[in-house]
């Protein structure tokens, strides 16, 4: 029986999961606001990790925003501790290099979900009418 996942999503999502702790927990640096890890892609001969990266805010950022640039600046000097702390949590021989990347997806998610919203309006795809309600008829016994 074939496994499900390859041994690279494997360790993709494991290193996702120890990066968001670390990021949280150890990198002091006011610069970084809140930083979600959204993903992790591992190159097949471990050499890279590719590191999706989504902050949040108040306002709408996309790649070239100052506070995104400077945040994965930080991220990216950052990254040699984070990949050592990485590194000894998962007891890999081999440990990727992190490359940090500003993850575009939720943007364009809510840039979709305003144009449904505009094209459909606020009326629901499925109407509900409550008079019409499937119910048996009562039966006189």
């Amino acid at each position: 029986m074939p496994r499900e996942f390859s041994r690279i999503d494997r360790i993709g999502d494991q290193m996702q999961r120890e990066l968001a702790q670390l990021i949280q927990r150890e990198v002091k640096d006011p610069r970084i606001g809140l930083v979600t890890v959204n993903a992790v892609k591992v190159s097949r001969d471990l050499g890279y990790a590719d590191v999706y990266v989504s902050l949040l805010s108040t306002e709408e950022l996309d790649q070239e925003s100052p506070e995104v640039k400077e945040s994965l600046a930080v991220l990216t000097k950052a990254s040699g501790f984070l990949r050592s702390q990485v590194g000894r949590a998962m007891k890999l021989r081999v440990i990727p290099q992190l490359r940090f990347h500003f993850d575009t997806l939720q943007g364009y998610s809510r840039k979709m979900d305003s144009l449904i919203k505009e094209a459909v309006g606020e009326k629901p795809a499925v109407s509900r009418d409550d008079d019409d309600s499937q119910e048996e008829p009562e039966q006189n016994v």
